[in-house]
């Protein structure tokens, strides 16, 4: 069966030569500060919404993949932030393996970038602190839901929206649940992927030096804050 035209698919802006992401355009040998640049810039661009969306990939102890959008938090030399419930399938998966994805995609930019890491838990004040910065009608809807399991209809979950509201009356927040709470997502590997019109996209991965590493400055570069980088073919 012939397969249907995506819709966009030819649309992307070309981009000339001189607009190619080089190895001398790095405002930074550590992939950090790059990432900052990146994100202020989608930050401005007209036409992405959301620029803190991120797909976040994990799997089970015994390898099998899941992934979901999640919201960014905040990011720093750190790592990257999320938040979300302990008892859902990816808070289940990342108790039971703490290697994780997540994965930026910029369509108005042609930009993605790619993070692989280890996930830790955040602490109780500051899970505490990023659950009280949500509207109130987010707090409420983390408090009532029992994300990822089986229920009988939305009106399930209405009722208990209903139940909340009425027992906290005129209060603009909620008590945290001890089932949800923020994660940091430590990388150690970072590709920035520039899409070119001509498939001839650009891909510069850093990630954390390792002991057997020929840093030859020809394929494999020397980075800063333990980073080397490195172009990967499209």
């Amino acid at each position: 069966m012939a397969g249907a035209s995506l819709p966009g698919s030819a649309q992307l802006t070309f981009r000339g030569p001189g607009e190619a992401f080089l190895e001398d355009d790095l405002i930074a040998r550590e992939p950090i500060t790059l990432f900052g640049n990146w994100f202020d810039t989608a930050a401005k661009t007209e036409g992405i919404q959301e620029p803190t969306a991120m797909s976040l990939a994990t799997a089970t102890r015994d390898g099998c993949p899941s992934c979901r959008m999640v919201l960014m938090k905040s990011w720093g030399t750190e790592g990257f932030k999320f938040c979300t419930n302990y008892e859902s399938r990816k808070g289940g998966e990342m108790e039971e393996n703490p290697n994780v994805a997540l994965n930026f995609y910029w369509a108005p930019l042609h930009r993605c970038i790619r993070i692989e890491g280890r996930i830790e838990k955040l602490g109780s004040t500051e899970s505490t602190q990023l659950f009280h910065a949500r509207p109130l009608g987010s707090q409420i809807s983390a408090a009532i839901s029992p994300q990822s399991q089986a229920i009988p209809g939305r009106n399930f979950l209405l009722e208990k929206e209903a139940q909340l509201r009425d027992k906290i009356g005129d209060k603009a927040c909620v008590a945290r649940p001890e089932n949800w709470g923020g994660y940091l997502v430590i990388p150690e590997r970072m590709e920035f992927w520039q899409g070119q019109t001509n498939r001839m996209h650009d891909r510069i991965q850093f990630r954390k030096r390792r002991l057997d590493d020929r840093v030859d400055g020809v394929v494999l570069h020397a980075g800063e804050n333990g980073w080397v980088f490195e172009r990967l073919a499209p």
